[in-house]
């Protein structure tokens, strides 16, 4: 077990020094972005990039089979448009970029680089949405955005970042409550089935909810050093935009009536959230489900004769299944394991003249290090389980750290002391007063409520600030 636990990255510092730099470690070594000369902003570079098309693929066949559409947006927004919901404008304004410049000539109104879509979406509603038959509009964008962050960090907070964020507008309110919790769960499956990631979900209190929204729902994992990241979100806005962009259709009994409305979306953080829930001291570990390569073939003593032809042969019978690469470079043999382990592939085939002889090869996991014999006869099938068993190994090591690292108060005296010295969700009871909130991330330095759960346990009566009649158990904890 020592040996397979041995570490083989040595240029990665160990997260248990330093989690900050071994995940700067990992984001540069293993090839997903470069800085670039714009601060605060990436560059994804193919290794990056590729994860992130695969978790486009996978989320766009997702909203399509639930019947949305995409359409694309203007890069900017009007200052007018965006003054006409005062919240949203007053939630989002520390965090705009503007453009006042056209050319050489001053522009007679700023135009801002989008932060979101709600105004433009709104504004092509107003043209397109006269009639209950024109309901529902389900509409998503893949694209970037930019919100003028002050610290910054690759995936997880960046000027310049992308996402997808879907704009739906509907007939009723159920309707669009009801896209708003389908939505969630479409992401909270995402996480599960496709990342390996367990998740809380529930509401975000008033205090934490989206500018311009009635109530927001969030996905909140857990990260390896047990602090959250707020994986996606999915927000009811009731008609509140439809009336400030005077958007109305005539309804079933001919009456002008306000559509409802909702937003939801998911960003490149997610990549940061692969990366600090399943990542090891050697680097990157992928889920198999959106790895750019899910199967390394190594050739072992590949000098020898018919080992390179035996492993393109095997290349070329996995490649119909599965994302195959074979790493027939002069390189050694330790350096490609080392490689590959920090790039976080699922799994790896080795193949030398012994195994030839024999009619097997041996596959090992990226999680374990646990080396399988199997026969060459039936392949494809060896592989497919063994990626499903990484997964699987995956996600349940997630799991426990998460349910590990969650603990429950009942007093203030033992939130702040769980606050100070253990990292992670702490369960607690809460009166629904955003001064509690408030003085519960003063005197913490910086814990906040994470969300509301659907399934809220019952720890006492009373609020664990100020001893009021509690409304709601909270789950609370540090965020990136």
């Amino acid at each position: 077990m020592a040996k397979n636990n041995a570490k083989m990255v040595e240029q990665i510092t160990s997260m248990d020094v330093d989690f900050a730099q071994w995940y700067t470690d990992v984001v540069k070594k293993a090839e997903l972005v470069d800085y670039s000369g714009v601060k605060g902003c990436m560059i994804i570079r193919p290794y990056g990039y590729a994860i992130w098309e695969n978790i486009q693929k996978d989320l766009d066949a997702r909203f399509k089979e639930l019947g949305h559409e995409n359409v694309y947006m203007p890069l900017f927004i009007p200052e007018s448009l965006l003054q006409k919901e005062k919240d949203h404008v007053a939630g989002f304004a520390p965090e705009c970029a503007w453009v006042t410049m056209g050319g050489e000539n001053q522009l007679t109104e700023r135009l801002c680089v989008r932060p979101t879509s709600e105004t433009l979406f709104c504004e092509h509603f107003r043209n397109v949405i006269q009639s209950y038959r024109d309901l529902p509009k389900l509409y998503n964008q893949w694209c970037n955005v930019v919100r003028w962050e002050k610290t910054t960090r690759p995936f997880l907070r960046t000027s310049e970042f992308l996402w997808q964020e879907g704009h739906t507008m509907h007939e009723t309110e159920e309707e669009a409550r009801q896209e708003t919790l389908r939505m969630l769960e479409v992401y909270r499956s995402f996480y599960a089935d496709t990342l390996a990631i367990p998740a809380y979900t529930g509401r975000k209190t008033e205090k934490e909810k989206f500018a311009g929204a009635e109530e927001t729902y969030t996905i909140e994992p857990m990260m390896h050093n047990g602090v959250a990241l707020q994986g996606g979100t999915s927000h009811y806005f009731g008609n509140g935009f439809a009336k400030a962009f005077d958007i109305t259709f005539t309804g079933r009994d001919n009456t002008q009536r306000y559509p409802y409305q909702t937003s939801w979306g998911l960003s490149t953080r997610s990549i940061g959230a692969i990366i600090m829930t399943h990542g090891d001291d050697n680097g990157l570990i992928l889920p198999p489900r959106i790895a750019p390569i899910q199967l390394v073939i190594i050739p072992v003593a590949q000098h020898k004769e018919g080992v390179l032809e035996k492993a393109e042969e095997l290349r070329r019978v996995l490649a119909g299944r599965f994302r195959v690469r074979l790493d027939d470079s002069d390189n050694s043999t330790g350096w490609k394991f080392s490689q590959y382990e920090m790039k976080g592939v699922p799994l790896r085939l080795e193949l030398g003249p012994r195994d030839m002889e024999n009619n097997s090869c041996v596959l090992v996991s990226r999680v374990t290090r646990e080396k399988t014999v199997v026969s060459l006869d039936n392949l494809p099938d060896a592989v497919e389980q063994a990626l499903q068993k990484v997964h699987d190994e995956l996600y349940q090591r997630a799991l426990e750290n998460r349910d590990r690292r969650t603990y429950e108060a009942r007093s203030l005296d033992e939130f702040l002391d769980l606050a100070a010295n253990q990292s992670g969700y702490i369960k607690a009871m809460w009166c629904g007063d955003a001064a509690c909130e408030e003085q519960l991330k003063d005197q913490t330095g910086g814990v906040k409520s994470r969300c509301i759960p659907f399934v809220e346990d019952h720890l006492s009566d009373v609020c664990v600030c100020c001893g009021k009649p509690a409304k709601h158990m909270v789950i609370w904890g540090r965020q990136y």
